[in-house]
């Protein structure tokens, strides 16, 4: 009785995964899963256009003068954020952009030159970095070298876990108002088809989220919910069909 007692409970939980879900299940022998993108609620609108970039500390940065070209120099920014130049003094760098820069040196430099001109660029960035996060091998903080896109940066973080839903995968970036937009991009079709979807460009401070597939997180709830209650091998595979419907995400 004990024995029957689970397979009905199973029975019963079966049927009410397949109900609340709003999808069917049948003992096939495919899996699949049809993507469907959110509204990102909350985020600021995406804009393909690379943001300028701010500097961060550890950044080497090269400072010139056009009407005294021997006064320029290069300075790393320290922990603080600053920068140490002779012309100039102590500038707060962190968090400007180039332009921005310029503008700060020239207004410190009016103390020793007369109308500075000043070009500031970046040397080297040390410390840029990407964020990978979600279904993927080593999940944490990479360096940003070069040009670099999603798919570089999850290979970086050890490739996909197997229960990984490559198709939309999620990039999220800071625009020019310091506000965060959200896009998926599909790195299945760029793995598999080289299609340029998802050759999207990185820029530090991106956080790349790798989510699970809606397979996986079915297969944990029977194998919590309803294998450790039924003593029996699992022998098939099934598929999941998103009711259109619904409304829901996988």
């Amino acid at each position: 009785m004990g024995l029957i007692r689970h397979i009905l409970l199973g029975a019963i939980l079966l049927s009410a995964l397949s109900a609340c879900s709003g999808h069917t299940s049948s003992f096939t022998t495919t899996q699949s899963v049809t993507p469907v993108e959110s509204e990102p609620k909350g985020f600021a609108g995406w804009n393909d256009a690379v943001p300028e970039y701010r500097f961060i500390p550890g950044d080497k940065i090269r400072v010139q003068y056009l009407l005294t070209p021997e006064l320029g120099e290069d300075a790393v920014v320290a922990p603080d954020g600053q920068i140490g130049l002779r012309a100039a003094g102590q500038v707060t760098a962190a968090g400007l952009t180039a332009r921005e820069l310029q503008d700060a040196v020239a207004k410190a430099a009016l103390a020793n030159l007369v109308n500075p001109i000043v070009t500031a660029s970046l040397l080297e960035s040390p410390g840029a970095r990407v964020f990978v996060g979600g279904s993927v091998a080593r999940p944490g903080a990479f360096p940003i070298d070069g040009r670099r896109g999603p798919f570089e940066a999850v290979v970086l973080a050890g490739g996909f876990a197997p229960e990984a839903r490559m198709d939309e995968v999620v990039l999220i970036r800071r625009n020019p108002q310091n506000r965060p937009m959200l896009r998926t991009v599909d790195l299945r079709s760029f793995a598999n088809l080289g299609t340029d979807a998802g050759d999207l460009p990185l820029v530090p401070g991106d956080i790349v989220f790798v989510p699970r597939n809606r397979i996986s997180e079915v297969d944990l709830w029977i194998d919590q919910f309803i294998n450790k209650f039924i003593p029996f091998q699992k022998v098939f595979s099934y598929t999941v069909n998103r009711n259109p419907g619904s409304g829901s995400i996988f």
